[in-house]
């Protein structure tokens, strides 16, 4: 439970640290906020978790790829409805569902390229 804790607190700690860099600076929050640094971090923790299991890993980095894709529109819808006056929880709900979607469509994608994502 205690390493739980220390993985929970400093990936925490991350987006903590990018919302306060980018309260500042937004382009630099921006910046940082798009490295994959959460990425890097679950890649650490599964090496370390799995023993060092590299088909656990590559499935990982496999799958976010394909998720990443999905994300993108979220950058373009959210900042244009907020900028045209919509309220932020309204637009933030409806960038995050139009984002859902675009998730179950590469899944979809992904499965007629015979590329479905294994459980387990």
């Amino acid at each position: 439970m205690t390493y739980f804790i220390i993985k929970a607190a400093l990936s925490g700690f991350l987006i903590a640290l990018i919302a306060e860099i980018a309260r500042r600076q937004p382009s630099l929050g921006g910046i940082v906020a798009s490295l994959p640094l959460v990425t890097l971090l679950a890649i650490i923790w599964l090496w370390r978790d799995t023993g060092g299991d590299v088909v656990q890993i590559s499935s990982l980095l496999r799958a976010t790829l394909w998720y990443i894709l999905p994300t993108l529109p979220f950058f373009l819808i959210l900042p244009e409805m907020l900028e045209r006056g919509a309220n932020f929880w309204a637009s933030l709900i409806i960038a995050s569902l139009i984002t859902m979607c675009l998730y179950l469509a590469a899944l979809w994608i992904a499965a007629r390229f015979g590329m479905a994502f294994q459980q387990g």
